[in-house]
């Protein structure tokens, strides 16, 4: 929690009775501003769903005059620290002087051959963001948020889908004083917010950048010329054996963002897993389908490639911000202690680079954010909303 009082803070609390602590978590983010709130988050996590949308409507009435959303979670990041699998509650909580909120509630219908996702806000000129939390069991998160500039243009989109402890069924969201049990709610920003979104996919190249020359659905044929699985047995011929291993564990495949860039490196694609192979077909399966013409580079994972991904990723916004005042963190579920071997990872590094400011968020089970000013849905992923002024 904050100790000085400034426009962003946030707050934790930790224990089984979840009511006592969404008050607790609240309190602490509302005490630690300057002002009266105008936004709050918050996030729970807890084994009953019943106990969870007690405590989310128990955090929604404590800010009666702000704009309030939240979400269920498998773990919390709130206080400078992640607590995963736990009874718990972060908030956060901000003084957003100039700026216009809207919240908001989708729900899919189904119209003839395909859905229709409702409960948009209308766009305007000066809209900044939107943060998005939707249930991953009801809601088509994947097509809604790659089809999101048919209808919001440019608008980025940053959240992360929502979970509960019991899975199917357990997902709680929190929106204007009402509790979902499907679909994906949100706010809308906009008017005098400076925001700013940092991504981090965690990854780092191996072997060369190819064009895809030939390809059908999720299966890469050809790259460069010759089968896709001689492309990538040459590949990790070449590997020296720790990285072997790390290809073995998880290969991803990274497919560039801006195919004029001379140089594609670590940061410029979108990356994605790589499913399995087709000894058959000599040919990779990957999870997307990516256009003949493209250009992709195989890629790897492991705790010290996302760490360093991170920390220069937050070096580098950092000095083209002014002053940061807070941020809001969703963090894949599959980093925290799974990755680096503590909760407290991202937190950490997003205090030792951008400072000790209002930070609170959730572990996901799949991360909304932009790459390259395209809205995606991520894995191991950290989307971060970063708020300036």
């Amino acid at each position: 929690m904050a100790l000085l009082t400034s426009r962003i803070a946030d707050g934790l609390a930790v224990g089984s009775d979840l009511v006592a602590a969404a008050e607790t978590a609240v309190r602490q983010a509302l005490a630690g501003l300057s002002g009266p709130a105008d936004l709050v988050c918050f996030f729970i996590c807890g084994e009953d769903p019943d106990d969870v949308a007690r405590a989310g409507q128990r955090a929604m009435a404590m800010a009666p005059a702000a704009h309030v959303i939240g979400c269920s979670a498998t773990g919390v990041i709130g206080d400078g620290q992640g607590v995963e699998l736990t009874p718990s509650v972060s908030a956060w909580a901000a003084t957003l002087d100039g700026g216009r909120l809207t919240t908001f509630a989708l729900e899919t219908l189904s119209a003839e051959d395909r859905f229709v996702v409702i409960g948009l806000p209308e766009r305007q000129v000066d809209d900044r963001v939107a943060i998005l939390l939707a249930d991953p069991y009801s809601f088509p998160t994947d097509a809604f948020v790659e089809r999101s500039a048919e209808v919001l243009g440019d608008l980025p989109l940053i959240g992360g889908l929502a979970n509960g402890l019991q899975g199917r069924g357990s997902v709680r969201l929190f929106a204007g004083g009402e509790v979902y049990t499907e679909g994906a709610i949100g706010v809308l920003l906009s008017g005098e917010v400076k925001v700013s979104t940092v991504v981090s996919q965690g990854c780092r190249p191996i072997g060369p950048t190819m064009v895809v020359t030939s390809a059908e659905e999720n299966l890469l044929l050809e790259l460069a010329g010759q089968p896709a699985l001689a492309r990538l047995e040459d590949i990790v011929t070449d590997l020296d054996e720790d990285d072997r291993e790390l290809v073995a564990s998880g290969l991803q495949i990274g497919v560039a963002m801006d195919e004029y860039a001379e140089h594609h490196e670590r940061g410029d694609f979108l990356i994605r897993g790589v499913l399995g192979i087709d000894p058959e077909r000599e040919a990779v399966a990957i999870g997307d389908v990516v256009d003949i013409g493209r250009t992709v580079r195989f890629q790897v994972r492991d705790a010290a490639t996302a760490d360093e991904d991170l920390y220069d990723l937050l070096d580098a916004h950092r000095e083209e911000l002014g002053r940061i005042d807070g941020a809001l963190l969703f963090a894949c579920n599959g980093r925290g202690s799974a990755m680096f071997g503590t909760a407290d990872h991202d937190a950490v590094a997003l205090r030792d680079t951008l400072g000790s400011i209002g930070m609170a968020g959730f572990f996901a089970a799949g991360e909304v954010g932009p790459v390259a000013g395209q809205n995606h849905v991520h894995g191991f992923t950290a989307s971060i909303l970063v708020f300036s002024s």
